[in-house]
């Protein structure tokens, strides 16, 4: 019996469905995020979706932040790769208020799956719920482009699990990460 070596624990990750109508959606949102929609859509905030350009600020903001947070995600030259190369497939949701940038979201689209990929705000933003409105425009334009599940990610922090958990996104267990590697399997005899 072959041997494998496990290198990352198990965990979570949050899938969204996005079947349904915008009324089906939104039924399925949280009452306190909702609420918060709510509260962005009747504010100032302006949303503009386009294709994610291959030298975005997002980038540098993403990677900033990364690093002040110490977590890793792909560097932003691999980001940047794929926004080259398929265009098409990236979905950046800009919040912005009188003209001045407060959040983003980028979303990548592959087949009728999407995956939630990075994003950033500040004070400002979250003062506004700019992320939730954010995560509910794309929901329903990925959802009109015949998008039918969201990946939002896997659990990270209390904060960002109950926003996740409240867009009505399910967490699914993952059985890890494993290292099958043949010098590991025992020697079989003839």
């Amino acid at each position: 019996m072959p041997r494998a070596l496990q290198i990352a624990p198990a965990r979570a990750l949050w899938h969204l469905d996005l079947g349904g109508d915008r009324a089906a959606r939104r039924a399925r949102l949280h009452q306190n995020w909702r609420n918060q929609l709510q509260q962005a859509e009747n504010g100032p905030l302006r949303v503009l979706h386009r294709p994610l350009t291959p030298d975005h600020p997002l980038l540098a903001l993403e990677a900033a932040q990364a690093r002040e947070r110490r977590y890793q995600n792909w560097p932003p030259a691999l980001t940047s790769a794929f926004a080259r190369a398929a265009p098409d497939q990236t979905h950046l949701f800009t919040a912005l208020l009188r003209g001045h940038t407060l959040a983003q979201m980028l979303f990548l689209t592959h087949g009728n799956r999407a995956t939630y990929h990075i994003g950033h705000t500040g004070a400002d933003g979250r003062r506004l719920h700019a992320h939730n409105l954010l995560m509910w425009q794309a929901m329903n334009a990925l959802a009109a482009r015949g998008i039918t599940s969201l990946d939002l990610g896997i659990t990270a922090t209390p904060a960002i699990d109950r926003f996740k958990r409240r867009t009505g996104a399910v967490a699914q267990p993952t059985g890890g990460t494993w290292l099958r590697w043949t010098p590991l399997a025992p020697h079989r005899r003839p």
